[in-house]
């Protein structure tokens, strides 16, 4: 790519970037947060990812292999 083309591209990403972030700001009073619903329904998907991933992590495979890994890894010669 020769620099003119580049110089070419660089200078039309860069007019995009200011477009959509422009737009973008000017619509930013619009939508000033999330509201009380959305943050119950935020914080319920949260603990039901936290439960899933703590009943994966203790369950016995994983439990093994983190097990073998550690002591691997500290079995070390080197």
């Amino acid at each position: 790519m020769s620099r003119k083309t580049m110089g070419q591209s660089l200078s039309a990403l860069c007019h995009v970037w200011k477009a959509w972030f422009g737009r973008r700001s000017r619509c930013r009073g619009l939508d000033r947060g999330m509201t009380t619903s959305e943050y119950a329904v935020g914080t319920i998907a949260a603990c039901a990812f936290a439960a899933v991933l703590y009943k994966v992590v203790t369950s016995g495979a994983v439990l093994s292999a983190l097990q073998s890994l550690i002591k691997g890894a500290l079995d070390a010669k080197f």
